[in-house]
């Protein structure tokens, strides 16, 4: 009977931990959601050889997304969010529009890994990836936050929870807006349009 109660004790415990290590990492997130994310210069490999904003032309804009190929449900929604209000944009504004994933996973998201995976998604996007330095760096500056979580019995060995905004940013890194995540494009579509004087 005894050894029972210890049992339970443990069980509320364990369960109690669980729950504050999620509000803690909720908290985390909406603390990122609430800054003000400074944006600037990117710079990585990518699918499409060395990328950098400052190559894009006067008056591109950048859809920066942060996510990773493994993700089962956040990043292909929002992908392809992305690539439908692209093929709702005309020819004139698809031209000034960069959409660019950069990867959370760059243990598993090798370039050709992502070559495959934005390929999906339409010609015009491209991944990139850089080191875990890299990552940290980019993400500092734009308020992302990320973990690795272990997940043992499965195949993927672990997941990557993110935050998942999405930010329109000029050619010098200056984040013209951040777009909250929706499974919905209508978001994204103003706030693209209202950028690019649509």
């Amino acid at each position: 009977m005894r050894r029972q109660g210890i049992w339970k004790v443990l069980g509320v415990v364990f369960v109690l931990a669980v729950a504050l290590g999620g509000y803690g990492w909720y908290e985390q997130q909406r603390a990122a959601d609430d800054g003000s994310p400074r944006g600037g210069p990117v710079e990585l490999p990518s699918t499409q050889g060395d990328f950098s904003l400052s190559q894009m032309d006067d008056g591109q804009i950048a859809i920066l997304f942060f996510g990773y190929t493994y993700c089962p449900d956040v990043c292909p929604m929002s992908m392809a969010v992305i690539r439908q209000v692209m093929q709702g944009l005309d020819d004139e504004q698809r031209q000034r529009v960069v959409p660019v994933m950069i990867t959370v996973d760059p243990e598993r998201d090798t370039i050709e890994r992502l070559e495959e995976y934005v390929g999906y998604f339409g010609d015009d996007f491209i991944g990139a990836a850089g080191s875990e330095a890299q990552l940290e760096e980019l993400a500092g500056r734009y308020n992302v936050v990320w973990r690795r979580v272990e997940t043992p019995d499965s195949a993927m060995e672990y997941t990557v929870d993110h935050s998942s905004s999405l930010y329109l940013v000029d050619r010098d890194g200056q984040i013209l807006q951040r777009v909250l995540y929706s499974p919905t494009p209508h978001p994204l579509r103003s706030a693209l349009e209202n950028e690019l004087g649509g």
